[in-house]
């Protein structure tokens, strides 16, 4: 105990145990240490820091701690409130009479329909919990609906006849809004122009969807955007646990975008991927044996049966394995002078654990000397009576295009599971007998009523998608939803690498599709879900909404700067046009659809004011991208 006191309450001071110029109070925890003055003047006190009691600081970190995870809760319930109703699209319009209306708070707060009782849905309607009618009229009774379909698919014969054997009802043929913006964000990756989308609606010609699919199918974006689905599969990717290197990955790349250019066969780009050999600079082709986790046989063998027969070895036995991986024993790799250059090729010195090799059919091939024992395998693999190549392909193009595949992808017993066997043959059949045109077999599956079916179901009882008794909802892949958000305002995103050799860097503009390594990215692509591109399953991209997506479309910087500084956006929004035709062409700037009369007089008020404040215009705008309607594919 010292003969100090404490200045503030009076108390003794108790000496430190680690000095003696430390002092403490023991009733307000406050800490002092002793200055020596010169003589006579006494040493005096100063306070250096106030020491908490623990159990304060315990109780004041649970209660931080509470209060955010409370705050983010708020957040994200008031996110799901905003953007996402009940029903899980916002809207399917018919060009003039789109379901939701996401005009923001400020312009409309109560959304109730003034507090009145919402009328009853007319037949074959759908509503969501807050009255909001979600209803497509039939097609028959659309008067803006010009296009047709042809009723002599036999995709939709053989869905509708599954249908019907379990009673189901199809919906409804989608409206030409719907349509518009479908089709151009499933082939080509990229939402339509204000202007694109005006053509079409007005259009009266009715054949003007087969005539817009085989526009867009012959459209550059078309190779971008299959030519980053393709990088998925085929694990472009740089760094590990793929381990490319940036040249070889651009090379690699510029290969598959080359082929998807040139239409070539499939069945060619699959033999070339599996019997080339040389530089993995100058011959892009063998990175396919260096994109694989792992150069022994057996890891090569499984990657072979995934990608290109679409089943897991898993399952087989030690010895079928062995048999299956004797066909790629012989591969050799070696380095050069020039940095990460290395060559992929057949090494006759390494010796085979068999002289025959053991196809996944249970026949055998004998293995020669001379020959490298890839080519037999691809002979076999390539011919049309394979009974898994085509299969796979043609399953994994309808995946894309329809969101549920028709068997599993990577299941040894998929025969068994699938429940549309007779419309799997005739997918395999067109894509044989076109040769292994790829376009070919897009065209007749968008082409399909199947494919044109709205996303509203005909029955409020829950339909396995396996049906295809409707359009699946999907949100829109991480790439495509930035580049959307960049065509709309004008923003420009930067991606880079954090692998140094070379240090992968693009300049502003450069659209997330185009993106030729999986090893290039940015946090906006990382947080809603781009594949790792470690394995080449679909599966692996994740399109599923999360709340920390909600979060940063509703309350980030990144996506407010791009909505307030974006110079598209700004440059609509300075022009002179009357505002009804400016709020024409934000809603088919940013949902490919003309607003509602109800939509149109809000907006058209707050642009008359645009001049003096721009705020609530933005508001709309921000309303809008954060609608399911701009967020979905539907």
């Amino acid at each position: 105990m010292s003969h100090y006191c404490c200045p503030r309450c009076d108390e003794p001071l108790r000496t430190s145990a680690t000095s003696a110029l430390r002092l403490k109070c023991s009733n307000c925890q406050l800490g002092y240490h002793l200055v020596h003055r010169s003589a006579p003047q006494p040493m005096t006190i100063h306070p250096i820091h106030r020491t908490l009691p623990k159990p304060f600081v315990l109780y004041l970190t649970i209660g931080l701690a509470l209060f955010f995870i409370f705050g983010a809760s708020l957040t994200y319930l008031v996110a799901f409130q905003v953007a996402a109703p009940s029903h899980p699209i916002n809207t399917v319009s018919s060009g003039s009479e789109p379901v939701s209306k996401p005009v923001p708070t400020k312009i409309d707060p109560a959304r109730q329909l003034d507090g009145k009782k919402p009328a009853s849905p007319p037949p074959n309607s759908v509503q969501d919990a807050s009255g909001r009618d979600l209803f497509e009229k039939p097609v028959n009774d659309r008067k803006d609906l010009h296009s047709t379909v042809p009723n002599d698919n036999p995709i939709d014969s053989l869905v509708h006849a599954k249908l019907r054997e379990n009673n189901i009802e199809p919906a409804i043929l989608c409206s030409d809004a719907v349509f518009v913006r479908r089709v151009f964000i499933d082939v080509i990756g990229t939402l339509p122009t204000a202007e694109e989308a005006r053509s079409f609606i007005k259009d009266t010609n009715p054949r003007k969807r087969q005539l817009l699919i085989d526009h867009l199918l012959n459209r550059k974006e078309y190779v971008d955007y299959w030519a980053m689905k393709w990088g998925d599969v085929l694990r472009i990717k740089s760094e590990f646990p793929i381990n490319l290197w940036p040249n070889a990955a651009r090379a690699y790349h510029h290969w598959v975008y080359a082929c998807l250019r040139d239409n070539v066969p499939y069945d060619r780009m699959a033999r070339e991927l599996l019997t080339s050999s040389g530089s993995n600079f100058r011959v892009p082709a063998v990175n396919f044996y260096r994109a694989v986790q792992g150069r022994e046989p057996q890891n090569i063998a499984r990657t072979i049966a995934l990608t290109f027969m679409g089943i897991s070895p898993e399952a087989w036995s030690n010895q079928e394995l062995q048999g299956f991986s004797a066909f790629f024993t012989q591969i050799g790799y070696k380095s050069t002078n020039e940095w990460k250059e290395e060559i992929v090729f057949y090494d006759e010195r390494k010796s085979k654990p068999s002289e025959e090799g053991r196809l996944p059919d249970g026949s055998t091939v004998k293995l020669l000397n001379d020959r490298d024992p890839r080519l037999p395998f691809a002979d076999w693999l390539v011919t049309p009576h394979n009974p898994w190549f085509t299969r796979t392909v043609a399953n994994r193009v309808w995946t894309w295009l329809l969101g549920q595949g028709l068997l599993e992808e990577s299941s040894d017993k998929a025969e068994a599971q699938q429940t549309h066997a007779a419309l799997l043959s005739y997918l395999i059949n067109e894509l044989i007998n076109a040769k292994y045109d790829l376009k070919h077999l897009y065209r007749i599956i968008l082409n399909s009523h199947t494919y044109q079916a709205s996303c509203i179901p005909t029955t409020s009882n829950a339909i396995p998608a396996a049906y295809y008794s409707r359009y699946p909802l999907r949100r829109m892949e991480a790439e495509v939803l930035i580049d959307a958000i960049c065509q709309i305002t004008g923003s420009t995103e930067k991606y880079s690498s954090p692998i140094p050799e070379p240090f992968s860097y693009f300049p502003a503009g450069h659209r997330a599709i185009c993106l030729p390594d999986g090893s290039i990215s940015s946090p906006f692509l990382e947080l809603f879900g781009r594949p790792a591109r470690d394995t080449g399953l679909v599966s692996e991209r994740n399109n599923t909404i999360t709340a920390a997506q909600r979060l940063h479309l509703l309350n980030s910087s990144h996506i407010q700067r791009a909505i307030e500084r974006g110079p598209r956006l700004a440059a609509l929004l300075n022009s002179r046009l009357p505002p009804g035709e400016l709020a024409d062409l934000i809603y088919l700037t940013i949902v490919s659809r003309f607003p509602t009369a109800e939509e149109a007089a809000s907006l058209a008020q707050l642009l008359q004011k645009r001049s003096t404040d721009s705020r609530p215009v933005l508001d709309v705008v921000w309303s809008l991208i954060n609608s399911s309607e701009f967020l979905f594919r539907h």
